[in-house]
C-alpha cells in the first residue's frame, strides 16, 4: 500500500498565504507521504503553452523529494463544459492528458458533468445523459491509452455522485483504460452510506480517495460557516481521518477484501490546521489499514 496526499489537501494554507503550492510537495514529504496528487486548480492554473514547463518543474521538485505522482485530479464537463462544445472540452482535457504524462503520473481522474441546469429546459436524468457522455469519455481514454495514462472519473459533483451512477457509467463506457476513483467520503454527498457504496463499485477502482465528513442532520442546528448541504439537506464538514461519520476503516475493509492494495490518497477539505489534520489523518489511516 502507498499513501499518497492530494495537493488540494493544502489548500487553505496556500490561500492563507503560509504555504506555496510548491512548498507543499516537501511538506508532503515531510509529513511521510509515498506521493502526491496534483490538481488543476492548485498546480496547474496556468496557460495551455506554459503547462509542459509546469509539469518539469512539479516532476522536478517530486524527484528532489524522493515522492511519486500517483495522480492528476481536473474537472470537466462534457455537456457543458468550454460553452458546450463537447469537441473543444475534449481536446482541453486531453491537454491534461499531455500534461499528467508529462509529469510521469499513472492516471488522470477527470468530472464528466454536473448535469443540465434545471433551467436549460433538458433532461436532468441521469441515465438520459449517459449514451452523450460515453464517446467522450472513450475518446479521452484512447488517447490517453497512448500516452500510458489509464483515465479514471469520480463520485463527484453532486450529480454524478450515487454508486449506481458510476457503475452504471462505468459499464456503459466499457473501456480497458477506464477505471473509477472511488471517494469514500463523498457518497455522502448524496446521502449514501459510504460501507455500502464502496462495497458496490470496489471492483471497478483503480484508485482511492480517504476522506472524512462531521454529519448532522437536517433537523439539528444549522452548523453555519463551514460546512455545506447534502442533496437531501443534511449537513456535512470536511474533517480530520477519523474524526467524523464516514466509516474510512470499514471502506478500508471492503476495498481489502476486494483486492486493492495500491495507492490511497487522502483528501482533506476541513476547517482543521492542514498540516495537523494530515498528520493526525495519516497515522490514523495507516493503523487502520493494518488492521483490517
Amino acid at each position: 500500500m502507498k499513501y499518497s496526499v492530494s495537493l488540494y489537501s493544502f489548500f487553505s494554507a496556500i490561500r492563507k498565504g503560509t504555504l506555496t503550492p510548491m512548498e507543499c510537495i516537501g511538506k508532503a514529504k515531510e509529513l511521510g507521504f509515498d506521493a502526491i496528487e496534483i490538481v488543476d486548480f492548485v498546480n496547474a492554473n496556468c496557460p495551455p503553452e506554459e503547462m509542459p514547463q509546469r509539469a518539469k518543474e512539479i516532476r522536478e521538485e517530486a524527484d528532489k523529494y524522493g515522492l511519486e505522482i500517483s495522480s492528476v485530479a481536473i474537472g470537466a464537463d462534457f455537456l457543458n463544459g468550454s460553452g458546450g462544445d463537447t469537441a473543444k472540452e475534449v481536446e482541453r482535457v486531453k491537454q491534461y492528458v499531455d500534461f499528467t504524462a508529462a509529469l510521469g503520473a499513472p492516471r488522470m481522474r477527470h468530472d464528466v458533468t454536473h448535469g443540465f441546469s434545471p433551467d436549460s429546459g433538458k433532461s436532468s436524468s441521469y441515465d438520459s445523459v449517459i449514451p452523450a457522455l460515453v464517446p467522450p469519455i472513450r475518446e479521452v481514454a484512447e488517447y490517453a491509452a497512448q500516452k500510458g495514462v489509464m483515465t479514471m472519473t469520480e463520485n463527484h459533483g453532486f450529480f454524478s455522485q450515487d454508486s449506481d451512477r458510476v457503475e452504471k457509467l462505468y459499464n456503459a463506457v466499457n473501456h480497458p483504460n477506464f477505471a473509477l476513483l472511488c471517494d469514500m467520503g463523498n457518497f455522502m454527498c448524496a446521502d449514501e452510506d459510504p460501507a455500502l457504496a464502496v462495497a458496490r463499485v470496489a471492483p471497478y477502482v483503480k484508485y482511492v480517495h480517504a476522506k472524512d465528513f462531521v454529519w448532522k442532520s437536517f433537523y439539528d442546528a444549522d452548523p453555519g460557516e463551514g460546512a455545506f448541504r447534502t442533496r437531501a439537506g443534511n449537513f456535512l464538514r470536511g474533517t480530520i481521518i477519523g474524526h467524523g461519520n464516514v466509516p474510512v476503516k470499514q471502506c478500508l475493509h471492503v476495498l481489502k477484501a476486494a483486492g486493492y492494495n495500491d495507492t490511497v490518497a487522502i483528501e482533506f477539505e476541513g476547517m482543521e490546521d492542514p498540516i495537523d489534520a494530515l498528520r493526525i489523518g495519516l497515522a490514523n489511516l495507516k493503523r487502520y489499514w493494518e488492521e483490517v
